[in-house]
């Protein structure tokens, strides 16, 4: 017969062997990267946002000490908040009843006015971001990843003589180059736009209001004309 001595010695074993799952699962339910599979929304695909972008280039690798030099505005990005990338896909603002321009003021429109307690103000930095290679007719991928579906799109783009690396962005640099009615939901939406009479680093400025709440995304897209 076991004593009492015994059985709380196996249920000790029992509670030791326990443990490593435990923390385990407390680990998964703590740690910040984990978070956007959970609330996916979406981003720019093509051309590529700069915080997706950072993700693509990074986030397998983001402390690389190489990236300082070879992607310095990712590299900046990432010293800033790292929740900027693994939250790449939530780069929106709820609440504005569609007058966004009264809650998101000049030089911070690439942060959609500094949303989600901060963490996507690096996005409004300027400087030498990696940029997409388009020609003066291109197309704008939004990714979906929730299916929320479109009220509409609006994409932008700067100005000739608006420095990508030098100001950071304001309505005044942009010019409204497309916008498009309804789409039903699906994994990306495609919006064709010319904007003729353009060289050099520019910004592609997309706005996608999401047909299932009141929620606008904001996007910057570094781009070379």
């Amino acid at each position: 017969m076991l004593s009492l001595r015994d059985h709380r010695t196996d249920a000790r074993r029992l509670t030791l062997r326990a443990l490593p799952a435990v923390l385990a699962a407390v680990a998964l339910l703590v740690t910040p990267w984990t978070s956007p599979a959970a609330s996916a929304h979406g981003s720019t695909a093509d051309p590529v946002s700069r915080n997706y972008g950072c993700w693509q280039r990074w986030g397998n690798d983001f402390q690389n000490p190489a990236m300082e030099q070879e992607d310095p505005m990712c590299w900046q990005a990432w010293q800033w908040d790292t929740n900027a990338m693994w939250n790449w896909n939530g780069l929106y603002r709820e609440g504005t009843g569609g007058d966004f321009q009264a809650f998101i003021p000049d030089n911070q429109l690439c942060s959609a006015g500094h949303t989600g307690d901060g963490r996507y103000n690096s996005m409004d930095n300027p400087g030498p971001w990696k940029t997409s290679g388009i020609g003066a007719n291109f197309t704008v991928d939004v990714l979906d990843q929730a299916l929320h579906g479109a009220d509409y799109l609006q994409v932008y783009v700067t100005r000739q003589g608006y420095n990508a690396e030098t100001d950071a962005l304001d309505w005044g640099d942009l010019e409204l180059r497309a916008t498009t009615g309804t789409y039903a939901p699906a994994s990306h939406y495609l919006v064709n736009v010319s904007a003729p009479g353009r060289s050099g680093h520019h910004v592609v400025y997309t706005i996608w209001k999401a047909s299932h709440a009141d929620q606008i995304y904001f996007f910057c897209s570094d781009v070379t004309f």
